[in-house]
C-alpha cells in the first residue's frame, strides 16, 4: 500500500502532469482575437461545403429566412421602375380604349404582372443552377433578376403604347419633322 504522506508513489496518481499536445497551447496565455474558421470552438462557416467520412459532399444548411428576404429585396428598384412604367403605359392604353371594358384591360395588366413574376422566378432558377450549382459562387443579391424583370415590364409598357392610336400618330408626326 502506498504511503499517504507520499502521494507520488500511488500508482493511480500520474507521475507528472500531462499537457495536451497542441502547438498553439502556451500555459498562462489566453487566446485573444477573432476565432478562425476550422478551429475548435469557432462558429462554422455557413458557406462551406461539408463532407462526411466517405468523402461525399453534404449540402450546406439553408440560410435564415430573414437573410433570404433581404437578398431578394436588393435590386428591387429595377422591378419597381419597370412596373411603374408599365402601369402608366397601361393606364394610357386603358383610357384610350373608349368602348372596351375596364375589367378586360385590368385582366391584361394582371396577366403581364404574372408573366413578370414568372420571368423573375425563371431568372432566379437559372442563377441558382448556373452560378451556385455549376460555378460554386454565392449570390448576394437579386439585382440581375430584378433588372431583367424591369426590362420585361418596360417592354410590355412600350407594347401598350404601340397599341394606342394617338401615341402612334404623335410618334409618326415627330418622325416626319426630320
Amino acid at each position: 500500500m502506498a504511503d499517504r504522506t507520499r502521494p507520488w508513489d500511488d500508482p493511480t496518481v500520474p507521475s507528472r502532469p500531462t499537457i495536451p499536445h497542441n502547438p498553439a497551447y502556451r500555459p498562462g496565455v489566453a487566446p485573444v482575437g477573432q476565432p478562425q474558421p476550422g478551429r475548435p470552438g469557432s462558429p462554422p462557416d455557413p458557406t462551406s461545403t461539408l463532407t462526411d467520412a466517405s468523402g461525399v459532399s453534404i449540402s450546406v444548411p439553408r440560410r435564415p429566412l430573414r437573410y433570404q428576404v433581404r437578398q431578394l429585396k436588393r435590386g428591387g428598384e429595377w422591378t419597381a421602375l419597370g412596373g411603374l412604367f408599365a402601369f402608366v403605359c397601361w393606364g394610357v392604353w386603358a383610357i384610350s380604349v373608349r368602348g372596351g371594358s375596364l375589367v378586360g384591360a385590368g385582366l391584361t395588366f394582371v396577366l403581364v404582372v404574372l408573366v413578370a413574376a414568372g420571368v423573375f422566378a425563371l431568372c432566379r432558377l437559372l442563377g441558382r443552377v448556373v452560378l451556385e450549382r455549376s460555378m460554386g459562387r454565392i449570390r448576394r443579391s437579386a439585382w440581375v433578376s430584378h433588372a431583367i424583370t424591369g426590362v420585361f415590364l418596360a417592354a410590355a409598357g412600350v407594347a401598350y403604347l404601340r397599341q394606342t392610336q394617338w401615341v402612334v400618330d404623335a410618334f409618326s408626326w415627330l418622325q416626319g419633322l426630320r
